[in-house]
């Protein structure tokens, strides 16, 4: 099955870290645009931030610029996301996705994961 496979999640103070990582299952994620997406109760599914196939190059949506830092390790499988100064407004399941696109739309992505769960809370 084609997946991918995400960890990392938790509880986490306010203002605290994670870092969650994201391995590719059944296939190799070299030749992909690899975006994390979250989606907390109630809401709707929203971009958090895609890396490039070729170059690294990272795009954030606004609210998680320079806060959050998505990286990849293609000799690894895996692409990881950093979350810094995390906020309540955070909490939501996080889960990552493959496109051929460059872009932070899930309708692009595919081979999506079951998500890990993040909780920031005091």
């Amino acid at each position: 099955q084609l997946q991918f496979v995400e960890s990392g999640g938790g509880l986490v103070q306010p203002g605290g870290s994670l870092r969650l990582s994201c391995v590719a299952s059944g296939f190799t994620l070299d030749n992909y645009v690899i975006g994390w997406f979250r989606q907390a109760p109630g809401k709707e599914r929203e971009g958090v931030a895609c890396i490039s196939s070729s170059d690294g190059t990272a795009y954030y949506a606004d609210s998680m610029k320079g806060r959050f830092t998505i990286s990849r390790d293609n000799a690894k499988n895996t692409v990881f996301l950093q979350m810094n100064a995390l906020e309540p407004e955070d909490t939501a399941v996080y889960s990552c996705a493959a496109s051929r696109l460059f872009v932070l739309s899930d309708p692009a992505y595919f081979y999506w994961g079951q998500g890990t769960h993040v909780t920031v809370s005091s």
